[in-house]
């Protein structure tokens, strides 16, 4: 398993444990420039979405590990955190289903989260 690969685990991990719903990661470093991994996942809320970016940020930080860009936490529907061969969505359910990240990126491999324990 890689650097980026952990990096993406860690990024799911920290979503399972705020509660994330459909958490999930896609390998797209062979399909984009733009990243290596996208790990994506749903809150229940605007509320919930919020607690999930603000989760992640703070346990990432612990370790020195500072998004290099945000977008969307002040709506609390879509938000990003780029971690330069990372990119976290988290949506609220809605708009996941709308978007269909995982359908658009569907030649990415699926990384199995199986054994991530919360």
């Amino acid at each position: 398993m890689n650097n980026e690969e952990k990096l993406a685990r860690l990024v799911a991990e920290a979503c399972l444990e705020e509660k994330a719903e459909e958490v999930s990661i896609l390998d797209v470093h062979d399909l984009t420039v733009i990243a290596d991994y996208f790990v994506i996942a749903s809150g229940r809320s605007v509320i919930h979405v919020r607690s999930i970016i603000n989760h992640v940020e703070d346990k990432l930080q612990e370790q020195g590990i500072i998004p290099a860009r945000k977008e969307g936490i002040q709506e609390g529907v879509w938000c990003v955190l780029d971690y330069n061969s990372i990119l976290l969505h988290v949506f609220r359910q809605e708009e996941r289903d709308y978007y269909e990240l995982e359908n658009l990126w569907g030649d990415a491999r699926q990384v199995e989260l199986g054994s991530m324990q919360v």
